[in-house]
C-alpha cells in the first residue's frame, strides 16, 4: 500500500554530544528533513497553495526508539514508509541504519490543515493528489 523512500546523511561534528556519539535530537531533525524529501519526491510539498488555501503539515505526534549509537562522520541510511493515510492524517514509519545495521526507528504523524493568518491550524480533508501519491 505504502510508499517508501530512502535518503542519507552523514552525522556532522554539530550534532554530535559531548562523547562525538549523535545527539538524539537530530533523529527527530533527520525525520523532517526525509519526510520533506521523500514529498519533494512525490512532487508535492510540506506547504501548498491550492483550492483550499494555504495548506501545510502539523505533527502531533513524534517518537524514536533507539538501538544503538553513531558517531561523527557515520553514514546513516534513512528510510521513511508512509504506515497509514487516514481521513486528516499521514503517519510515517522511519528505519535509520548505519553499514547495515539497525540504529533507531521512528514514527512521525502530521495532519493536514487549512492554514490562515487569523485563526489556529484548522484539519481539513488530504487533498485525493496526495492520498494517491502516499499510497502510491
Amino acid at each position: 500500500m505504502a510508499a517508501t523512500y530512502t535518503t542519507a546523511r552523514t552525522v556532522e561534528f554539530c550534532h554530535t554530544d559531548a562523547a562525538g556519539i549523535i545527539h538524539f535530537s537530530n533523529f527527530f531533525l533527520f525525520m523532517e528533513q526525509a519526510e520533506h524529501e521523500f514529498l519533494r519526491h512525490l512532487g508535492l510539498s510540506v506547504v501548498t497553495d491550492g483550492p483550499q488555501g494555504r495548506i501545510s503539515w502539523p505533527r502531533v505526534h513524534a517518537s524514536c526508539d533507539f538501538q544503538s549509537a553513531v558517531r561523527f562522520e557515520d553514514e546513516i541510511q534513512i528510510e521513511i514508509s508512509v504506515e497509514r493515510v487516514g481521513q486528516t492524517s499521514v503517519t510515517y514509519s522511519v528505519r535509520f541504519t548505519h553499514e547495515g545495521h539497525p540504529v533507531a526507528n521512528g514514527k512521525l504523524t502530521a495532519v493536514c490543515c487549512q492554514i490562515t493568518m487569523d485563526s489556529a491550524p484548522r484539519p481539513i480533508p488530504i487533498p485525493e493528489e496526495f492520498a494517491r501519491k502516499l499510497t502510491a
